[in-house]
């Protein structure tokens, strides 16, 4: 019998989801990591959780696609008996203008940032309602409120993302299952590295604390909202930008 917690992680290969897959292990969750880009990269992450005396299953997955969640869920199923925490951080993104995207861009990008959350969640809430306890926790953006220029289809997901999270929160509340959303603010990622130095430097202008956030401060929040030192918050979308 296996009695450690465990947490499903998306998008775990690199970042921020690697952050907070390794921060989750370091407090003794088991762990379940996905990512569709590079296999090596996520057993790297695997080798690492597992250097910590956790079981950690790594599967290469495309949350975009109903049919790739649902067997992975079914290698989930073989793999654990409960599901603790389940966290939606895989996402892409698209820089230019609305006028230049293709139609197979933005319905990359909702489907990713969108949907798969629908994907995971609908798989996910049945082995957290048979145990009357579990966690969604589901990484968004601060354009999600506000919208980025040059960014619409990813503010249109986010914004997606924190209503998904509102509405999810009050059904899943009398099964104690909480559901919460990260709105992450300029996070230092692979996906700000199109920044140029002074993009960089004007937008760290304009931040309170006078830097870019890190993938650890993302993966410090997750493990609050994921424990019962936050067991009366749900249904909350929680700003973590550094007073931008």
């Amino acid at each position: 019998m296996i009695n450690n917690p465990v947490a499903f992680v998306t998008g775990a290969s690199r970042g921020i989801g690697e952050a907070i897959a390794i921060t989750l292990a370091k407090n003794g969750y088991d762990l379940i990591i996905t990512s569709s880009k590079s296999q090596l990269a996520l057993e790297n992450v695997a080798l690492k959780i597992e250097k910590l005396g956790v079981r950690c299953l790594w599967i290469a997955s495309d949350v975009s696609s109903y049919e790739d969640t649902q067997r992975l869920f079914e290698r989930i199923a073989d793999y654990t008996d409960h599901l603790d925490l389940m966290v939606n951080n895989a996402a892409c993104s698209y820089v230019g203008l609305l006028t230049d995207m293709s139609l197979e861009t933005w319905h990359h990008i909702l489907n990713t940032n969108l949907s798969g959350l629908f994907h995971t969640s609908k798989f996910s809430i049945p082995m957290m309602v048979a145990k009357k306890k579990g966690v969604i926790l589901n990484i968004s953006s601060i354009w999600g409120a506000s919208g980025a220029s040059c960014e619409v289809a990813y503010s249109a997901s986010k914004g997606g993302v924190n209503t998904f999270t509102k509405a999810l929160a009050k059904e899943l509340a009398p099964s104690n299952i909480r559901v919460n959303a990260i709105a992450c603010g300029v996070i230092d990622t692979p996906m700000n590295a199109w920044l140029s130095s002074s993009e960089k430097e004007n937008l760290i202008s304009d931040i309170g604390l006078g830097r870019m956030g890190t993938p650890q401060d993302i993966a410090n929040m997750v493990l609050f909202l994921a424990s019962d030192a936050s067991a009366y918050i749900t249904g909350q979308i929680i700003t973590v930008d550094g007073g931008l």
